[in-house]
């Protein structure tokens, strides 16, 4: 494993940390079950797809899973600017969650586009 991998799967449970916390705390003290399902689940899934992804079969298929991964922080940060605009989470609380989703983000628009335009090199040769 590359140490720019090691570095990603760290930021994901790290943040995946971060989210079973969030979870935890909105149903016990906010009594919120569904929205603590919905972030749960899509802050969770990210780093198990990069997980997922470090066992792929082809560029494609790692491709394919860093794309869910993405698709999966774009869903989380929805619910976390949900829950701050309905007043579950206070802002600093927010402002932290978002810029770790945020980050994570943009490190896997940049590995999906640059795998994309890899994949189309190669089909070009």
């Amino acid at each position: 494993m590359s140490d720019f991998a090691k570095i990603l799967q760290d930021k994901c449970m790290n943040f995946s940390v971060r989210i079973v916390n969030l979870a935890r705390f909105l149903k016990s003290e906010k009594h919120e079950y569904n929205i603590a399902d919905q972030i749960f689940r899509s802050g969770t899934s990210i780093g198990a797809n990069i997980a997922e992804a470090e066992c792929a079969i082809s560029k494609k298929d790692f491709m394919a899973k860093v794309y869910i991964a993405l698709k999966e922080c774009n869903e989380t940060i929805y619910w976390l600017e949900l829950l701050y605009r309905t007043r579950l989470i206070i802002k600093k609380e927010y402002e932290s969650m978002y810029d770790d989703s945020n980050e994570l983000r943009k490190i896997l628009g940049t590995i999906t586009k640059t795998t994309a335009e890899n994949l189309k090199q190669q089909n070009t040769k």
